[in-house]
């Protein structure tokens, strides 16, 4: 999604419009602006399919009252001197936080996607442009919350928990 979204905002950049920042075109997917959106189009359903089945997922297995932030965790990053015990604190504020920013990652996509369909979307945002830059500020969210949690992973369990992903 990242270099589908590369080719289609270099197509109209939204820092400063067509004169803007421009990202070069080797992480780029698509070839151009109709190439950008198909391939955007088609990881977009992975995404948010992906993101509905876990959402299923964790509210019928409960996993919601041991991997979301809760009133125990609060209190934990306020006394506890436990260093494994704030790491998962942490680590919970993390996943919890994760989950408004892909759902207004989808939210203004549809947006932008069917503005005629779905006005109150732009409206909801004051403007067009306005949209853009919350679509646009959700990667680097993104990245910044695969990085906060790769860090935490590997304080945690050291290499291993990393390791134990691929192989």
């Amino acid at each position: 999604m990242l270099t589908s979204g590369i080719q289609i905002y270099n197509a109209n950049p939204v820092f400063g419009g067509r004169a803007g920042l421009h990202i070069p075109p080797i992480f780029a997917l698509g070839g151009w602006l109709a190439g950008g959106r198909h391939w955007h189009f088609a990881a977009m359903w992975v995404f948010s399919l992906n993101l509905l089945w876990y959402g299923i997922f964790v509210l019928v297995t409960r996993r919601w009252r041991h991997r979301y932030v809760g009133l125990l965790d609060i209190k934990a990053l306020q006394k506890s001197q436990n260093p494994k015990r704030l790491t998962f604190a942490w680590h919970r504020i993390a996943y919890t936080s994760i989950i408004p920013i892909l759902l207004f990652a989808i939210f203004t996509g549809i947006g932008m996607y069917k503005p005629a369909q779905f006005p109150w979307i732009v409206d909801f945002f004051g403007s067009w442009q306005a949209l853009r830059i919350v679509h646009f500020a959700t990667v680097p969210l993104v990245l910044i919350f695969a990085l906060v949690h790769s860090y935490l992973a590997r304080k945690v369990g050291g290499t291993e928990f990393t390791e134990s992903m691929f192989w």
